[in-house]
């Protein structure tokens, strides 16, 4: 999608204050403030890069055995942080997750002062500079904030005896995993079905959206799963698709950032500590499938984009506006039929369906949904036209690091954004469309073939089954589909206290607190 705004100003405030929407966040005044709760424990330096799947106690102080070079880089980063360098850590204690009040409503989680995360990466997400900017832009935060990881690389893997060298000098990874193919799909989804997730306080996904689809759905999967999916989530933007990151950047009260920026912005969220709950979407397919999305559902000429641009991947969040101009060159034409249950005409006490009932033992009820063969319920609305240019499903603000796609605000728990696109409009409306949707003003277009309600579900079913959906930017056979939120179903590093000034939800009560 179009993608054209330079970089602003960033924060790296790592205190729990919320930055002005008004200016630019200022820059590195907390870091080293004794009050800062991220700055606890302040340990400066550069560590080495640990072998993928292995942990150090903790991982972000190991040293690399380089004379006289460590304890210069150890100096260097200390005097970049406003902090002395300190002795390296004692062996880390449990300590109990603390919680704090959210304005909005509810109670809002915290990770321990001290804690240990995992950071699944994929080293070749978006330009495939992943790796080095987890060890340049995240690590030496973490290691201030008194964060320990331990860090899997995911979707790539060497022949076993092969050795890489790790884009810091000196530190050669050596521990891969064997496989036969260079490149894994789903293997962060399998990854996580066998972890001991107690080890860790949280899960980091350091890639594009794609990799926090196949985490989610990995933890649905589990047979602890009710547990599993309890365990906070935080993204870390290494894509080309960031739109949760950036939709996270967002709610914290950031300017709209990209690239570093949006990574370092996102690395502050972590060191805070701060948690929300956020809504899950379930997705049913005619096939019997169900999975779970945490961003957003497309279909027709978003879908496409997403899909067809896989192969400019190369040229990172560029491969989107590529994609779009190369679509709107040859725009089509969708046929379906779409209906959906607007937010606040749901029916209480309407039992589940027998597909529901079946899937319950994996995953929550969605008792807003009957099975796909049947008709939908009578207090649904049906979409009367057939044609479409898109539909869009998004439970949150952003579906590009530089597309805010939902200016109206956060949708409230159990709600979700959904857009659609009617067959008739130009290709010059719909490139206008898209150009405003970087500063969220294409709702200000007037465009009569844009539709725009929040709902809490939907069902899409395409004709002759042309065109293809994407979940989270991952492919989804052409076949009929529906799905239901759950509100504030996972829990997820968030960032300020206090709310966007254009977000103003109804939150309901929150879910369990997360383990």
């Amino acid at each position: 999608m179009p993608e054209s705004a330079a970089p602003r100003a960033r924060s790296d405030d790592v205190s729990g204050r919320c930055p002005s929407r008004e200016a630019a966040p200022d820059s590195a005044s907390a870091v080293s403030s004794p009050s800062d709760p991220a700055a606890a424990g302040n340990v400066a330096g550069t560590s080495a890069a640990p072998a993928p799947g292995q942990e150090g106690e903790p991982l972000c102080r190991h040293r690399v055995a380089r004379p006289g070079s460590i304890d210069k880089e150890r100096k260097a980063g200390a005097a970049a942080a406003g902090s002395s360098p300190t002795a390296r850590g004692t062996r880390r204690q449990q300590e109990p997750r603390g919680e704090v009040m959210n304005p909005a409503g509810g109670a809002r989680s915290q990770l321990p002062a001290r804690c240990r995360v995992l950071v699944l990466l994929n080293p070749r997400g978006g330009k495939g500079k992943g790796l080095q900017l987890f060890w340049s832009h995240v690590q030496p935060r973490l290691a201030q904030a008194d964060i320990s990881f331990t860090l899997m690389l995911t979707g790539e893997c060497l022949p076993e005896g092969r050795r890489r060298e790790h884009p810091m000098p000196g530190s050669p990874l050596t521990s891969w995993p064997p496989c036969l193919s260079a490149e894994r799909r789903n293997h962060a989804r399998e990854l996580v079905q066998g972890l001991e997730l107690e080890r860790w306080d949280a899960i980091v996904v350091m890639s594009g959206d794609g990799l926090m689809f196949e985490v989610v759905n990995g933890l649905m999967e589990r047979p602890d799963w009710e547990t599993a999916i309890r365990k906070p989530l935080c993204s870390l933007p290494a894509g080309s698709g960031n739109a949760l990151a950036a939709s996270l950047n967002y709610y914290a009260g950031y300017e709209q950032v990209t690239k570093e920026d949006l990574l370092t912005n996102c690395t502050l969220l972590l060191c805070r500590r701060l948690l929300e709950p956020m809504n899950l979407l379930s997705l049913q397919v005619t096939s019997g499938l169900r999975l779970f999305s945490v961003l957003s559902l497309a279909w027709g000429f978003v879908a496409d984009v997403d899909l067809e641009s896989e192969k400019f991947r190369g040229l990172g969040e560029l491969r989107f506006t590529l994609g779009t101009f190369l679509r709107l060159a040859a725009l089509r034409v969708y046929q379906g039929r779409l209906a959906y249950l607007p937010a606040g005409r749901g029916v209480p006490g309407m039992p589940g369906s027998p597909a529901a009932d079946r899937w319950d033992r994996q995953g929550p009820t969605d008792g807003l949904l009957v099975p796909l063969e049947e008709p939908v319920p009578a207090h649904w609305t049906v979409v009367p036209e057939q044609d479409f240019v898109l539909v869009l499903a998004l439970l949150h603000s952003h579906l590009g690091s530089e597309m805010f796609a939902a200016p109206m605000g956060r949708s409230a728990a159990g709600t979700m954004h959904l857009f659609y696109v009617r067959a008739g409009v130009s290709r010059a409306m719909l490139l206008r469309l898209f150009l405003a949707m970087e500063k969220g003003r294409h709702m200000e277009q007037d465009c009569p073939y844009l539709v725009y309600v929040p709902v809490v579900a939907f069902r899409l079913e395409p004709k002759d089954g042309k065109g293809v959906f994407a979940a989270d930017g991952e492919l989804l056979v052409s076949e009929a589909v529906q799905g239901q939120v759950h509100a504030d179903y996972i829990w997820m590093v968030s960032g300020c206290v206090e709310p966007p000034p254009s977000r103003k939800p109804q939150r309901g009560a929150p879910p369990e607190k997360p383990l």
